[in-house]
């Protein structure tokens, strides 16, 4: 018998693999329907040599040291910093929308001061921020929403932004200098050799034993565990019962292109045009020299994987109920973003990875006797 199930080989899963099998010295099996490790971070050579990101792009961002030393023991690091362009009335202009944006846009010229006062004049007031597109028009007006944020929203959830949390629209800023990277993190870098690299270095140990391409309703009794990290939907933990949690989708044209670059950064948006929200081309983010480039189109989509919850009222309120489930279960733990129905950024799950791993600690005594601690609450969202 396993000390531990795992369900899920991505950051959440590898993490706490890892710490359980190198910290507790505990036998654990890893189990993932799909046929690899890395979850949506996995990345892959293409038929042209090319390394890709097969559920789109990933940049590694992080402002918590504990979590850029703890993935530093299985990777070295490539210095990136994402820079974003949006293609708006016919200009490529940067996004997070800032100095350049605007007076490109405008043909104007103002200044870092100016440019506060400019927007100002055109924002909004609105009494209770609620909805993403409350957040947009008190900072910078309803114009600017319309030109960058509306219609890309719209394509990316397939609704107004009127119905969505303001979560959506906050997690991008507006900046009054010319700052035009896309993040602003201490540390900003790619894994060096890849994501998945670093996850078969994280799951490395005598201790784990990885089934892939295995559903975990499937596993038979020689796959039994005294304990369960369940890092899967949580609907599918219990059967749908309530009935299914909402999602948004993606789908993935992955193209190589017979020129040695595309596009002058990593990623276009386009918020007026097109089916596809965004283009990406990898070689900026890894850092290849190849004579062909590749480029992966992006395309929301109502049905197929789930990869973001969908922030709205009605829906947080549905995964309340799986919530209270998951508390009433012995043994098993609740983590990452569809375990907790909520959208977390990479180093945001590897902090509550870690800190679950605390928490596993600190309540079930080690094998050296450790005395338990006081139960904590498995399901809390609680980042390091």
């Amino acid at each position: 018998m396993y000390d531990w199930l795992i369900v899920g080989a991505g950051f959440a899963g590898s993490v706490l693999a890892e710490r359980l099998a190198r910290e507790r010295g505990e036998r654990i099996l890893v189990v993932d329907r799909r046929d690899h490790i890395g979850g949506n971070a996995y990345d892959c050579l293409n038929a042209d040599g090319l390394l890709i990101h097969r559920y789109g792009p990933h940049i590694f961002h992080t402002n918590a040291q504990a979590v850029f030393a703890y993935l530093s023991d299985f990777t070295a690091w490539r210095p990136y910093e994402h820079r974003v362009l949006a293609e708006v009335n016919g200009q490529r202009v940067p996004i997070p929308i800032n100095l350049d944006t605007i007076n490109r846009l405008y043909g104007l010229s103002l200044t870092s001061p100016e440019l506060e006062a400019w927007f100002a004049a055109r924002a909004e007031p609105v009494e209770e921020i609620r909805t993403a597109e409350d957040v947009v028009v008190s900072t910078v007006g309803r114009e600017l929403y319309e030109l960058f944020f509306r219609d890309y929203t719209r394509k990316q959830w397939g609704r107004d932004p009127s119905e969505l949390d303001r979560s959506v629209t906050a997690r991008v800023p507006t900046r009054t200098d010319r700052d035009d990277r896309y993040f602003t993190d201490r540390y900003q870098a790619m894994p060096k050799h890849g994501y998945t690299a670093m996850f078969a270095a994280m799951l490395d140990h005598p201790n784990i034993t990885l089934a892939l391409g295995t559903d975990f309703r499937s596993l038979g009794p020689t796959a039994r565990a005294r304990r369960t990290i369940f890092t899967g939907p949580i609907e599918t933990y219990f059967d749908t019962c309530y009935g299914p949690l909402p999602y948004r989708s993606l789908r993935f044209e992955h193209v190589t292109r017979d020129v040695a670059w595309h596009q002058p950064v990593g990623v276009v948006n386009y918020p007026q045009t097109e089916a596809y929200t965004r283009v990406t081309e990898y070689k900026h983010l890894t850092g290849q020299t190849h004579p062909r480039t590749a480029l992966t189109y992006e395309y929301p989509s109502a049905e197929g994987e789930p990869y973001y919850p969908i922030p709205c009222a009605a829906h947080q309120a549905l995964y309340k109920r799986y919530e209270q489930r998951a508390r009433d279960e012995r043994n098993v733990w609740f983590v990452g973003r569809l375990a907790t129905y909520r959208y977390y950024n990479m180093d945001q799950i590897v902090g509550q990875a870690l800190a679950t791993f605390r928490r596993i600690d600190a309540e079930i005594p080690r094998r050296d006797g450790r005395v338990r601690a006081p139960a904590v609450d498995r399901t809390t969202s609680e980042l390091a």
